[in-house]
């Protein structure tokens, strides 16, 4: 199993998403909450930040933990974590999307999301911090 963690990363009432250029073909064109695998010897909170620094160059705070997914795909089977992050700074720039929009956690469900993100996207619809 892999373990791949996720960014719920929020501007007002709204949530990141971003559009995937890379990666498995079943999921290129797709919408995810943006994130990455986790490297031998990291911490997940690391990873995140990590990850979005590297697809974004924007730097993040990984605040904590909030749910997960398993997701078996037909070559491997992943978990994927996701974590609330707080934006610190930076300009978005794409390095492995198309583009990234923040949306309304009520139309999330409009997009063609991973499927690792769909039950992560509908926990997130319902959840109240």
């Amino acid at each position: 199993m892999i373990t791949v963690v996720a960014a719920l990363i929020k501007q007002e009432d709204k949530v990141l998403i971003a559009k995937r250029t890379t990666g498995d073909k079943s999921v290129l064109g797709r919408w995810e909450f943006p994130g990455g695998k986790v490297e031998a010897e990291e911490n997940e909170k690391y990873a995140i930040e990590r990850e979005i620094k590297e697809e974004f160059d924007v730097d993040i705070k990984a605040v904590k933990f909030i749910t997960n997914n398993i997701c078996k795909y037909p070559s491997k089977v992943i978990d994927l974590r996701l974590y609330e992050c707080e934006y610190i700074k930076g300009n978005f720039n794409l390095h492995d999307h198309s583009e990234y929009k923040f949306v309304a956690k009520d139309k999330i469900l409009n997009y063609d999301l991973c499927p690792a993100d769909i039950p992560l996207a509908k926990f997130i619809k319902e959840y109240n911090e």
